[in-house]
């Protein structure tokens, strides 16, 4: 799987995951640079989803 460049486009997903998943608080896109796999485990376990769920959906939201 390749790397995802979160850094760059932090404030673009928190809005667009926001709007996808209503109950996200800011404690949950809480980003700290360098720590990208807390961030993407945190989605996780508030989504239940997968790493490659939440990763997958991540690129599809920078790419648009």
């Amino acid at each position: 799987m390749r790397e995802l460049d979160l850094k760059g486009n932090i404030n673009t997903l928190k809005g667009k995951l926001k709007q996808k998943y209503g109950d996200l608080t800011e404690d949950d896109l809480t980003f700290v640079e360098g720590k990208e796999d807390e961030f993407i485990g945190n989605l996780q376990k508030k989504l239940n989803k997968s790493r490659e769920e939440i990763a997958g959906e991540l690129r599809k939201m920078m790419e648009k």
